[in-house]
């Protein structure tokens, strides 16, 4: 092999260690949860045919993982939401005043370099 080759075959290997150590970097980064909050009942009184949940709009959570506080995320105004995590098993809560009514806490656990999907429902506590 000339000195053309082997240095061709050197560029070859390092860009594909390259690529590998990139790919790997990335695919930690595409860890966490991605998914729409939704509250139920949405307004008082008696529940009536076709009432759906209603997006909760706006609305600040914090993700702990145990006792740490390790992200936090606001939902738009559909109830979307996306957080980047690393992989684990984590709490997703609220704790604004408005929390202390109803049930707003949810769990999710992440895995390596995918995005855990939900669709999660709060109870706004009105009966």
């Amino acid at each position: 092999m000339n000195n053309a080759n082997r240095l061709l075959v050197g560029l070859v290997v390092a860009s594909v260690s390259l690529l590998v150590i990139v790919a790997g970097t990335l695919r930690a980064a595409d860890s966490g949860i991605d998914g729409v909050i939704t509250v139920s009942p949405s307004r008082p009184g008696p529940t009536r045919p076709g009432d759906l949940p209603a997006p909760v709009a706006n609305i600040a959570f914090v993700v702990k993982k145990g006792d740490e506080k390790v992200s936090s995320f606001t939902t738009d105004a559909a109830g979307h939401f996306h957080v980047v995590l690393p992989p684990g098993q984590y709490v997703v809560s609220r704790e604004d005043p408005g929390a202390r009514i109803g049930r707003w806490q949810f769990e999710a656990i992440v895995e390596t370099g995918k995005m855990t999907a939900v669709h999660w429902t709060g109870d706004s506590g009105m009966r």
